[in-house]
């Protein structure tokens, strides 16, 4: 398969999952109903939609970030621009975050608004041919205007939760109209457990179609998957040093910084690393010169 076709194919699932996330609202609607439910659920999405118009401010401010001058480091900037010009969007700002352990995320709800953020340790840890690959990344991220989905999963499942939460308090202190029939009853526990769980998978399989598709574009920018691969064997490495961050945003990073908690993989934001560096691994035996919009693109100089 090309690497357009995976692209699309990862596009296609990621869109079929916040469609899952969609028919869970309107099954625990049709389950529940209520206008007062309702109007907390429209709550809840306000809340989210000002979160994307502010996520990247919102993000960079929760991670303590400063922008990153470029006479500190005019290598990484050059590369970002080089990165950037490939894949026909504005260059992104660029911060650095304290923290020893080597990581970054992108933010910003499109390629106009785009930002990257990278902590001291990975700029310290890793060598540039490495923070190119990391780079990319989160280009592909930008690029991919994978906020903009992140968002629209966040929003509804924030709605489910909002509606799950009120149905509670309702069971818990009588307000269930249906309280003696066995059906009902069964209808609200089903309600209370398995749509919040069911939203919290979909999430999850939202965040991990996302990494295998920045992944995958990553790669073309550069030419090669080497780089990134490389990159996210060190940044796992460094993962026993300290970084302290905000569970809420751990999905936005390029790999868990709550990995060393022993998270579940079930329940992990991102797909296992073997899985990850495996494919691009895969990418430069296979796919690594094939022709992409009539020509192979050129490797990046590393």
């Amino acid at each position: 398969m090309t690497t357009s076709a995976t692209a699309f194919s990862a596009r296609l699932r990621t869109w079929l999952l916040v469609a899952g996330l969609t028919g869970l609202v309107i099954a625990l609607g049709a389950l529940i109903g209520g206008a007062f439910l309702w109007l907390f659920a429209g709550l809840a999405v306000a809340f989210n939609l000002v979160g994307y118009f502010f996520s990247d401010r919102i993000a960079i401010r929760v991670a303590h970030a400063e922008p990153l001058c470029e006479e500190d480091l005019p290598k990484v900037h050059a590369a970002v621009r080089e990165l950037a010009a490939r894949a026909g969007i504005p260059g992104p700002r660029l911060y650095v975050m304290p923290g020893d352990q080597a990581n970054a995320f992108a933010t910003g709800r499109d390629p106009r608004h785009g930002a990257i953020v990278a902590t001291d340790g990975l700029l310290a840890m890793l060598p540039l041919e490495q923070i190119k690959g990391v780079l990319a990344h989160e280009l592909a991220h930008i690029k991919n205007r994978d906020v903009l989905v992140s968002s629209i999963a966040a929003m509804i499942a924030g709605a489910i939760s909002a509606v799950a939460n009120i149905l509670q308090l309702s069971f818990l202190f009588g307000g269930h109209e249906e309280e003696d029939s066995p059906f009902g009853l069964l209808g609200t526990l089903a309600a209370l457990i398995l749509v919040p769980l069911g939203a919290m998978l979909l999430q999850l399989g939202v965040s991990r179609e996302r990494e295998y598709l920045a992944d995958a574009t990553a790669a073309q920018l550069l030419g090669r998957g080497a780089p990134l691969a490389n990159a996210l064997e060190t940044i796992d490495r460094s993962r026993a040093l300290p970084l302290h961050v905000n569970p809420v945003t751990a999905p936005m990073y390029i790999v868990s910084p709550l990995s060393g908690r022993r998270v579940s993989g079930l329940f992990s934001t991102h797909p296992p690393l073997s899985e990850r560096i495996g494919r691009l691994r895969a990418y430069d035996r296979t796919e690594g010169h094939a022709v992409v919009g009539g020509r192979a693109p050129a490797p990046l100089a590393l």
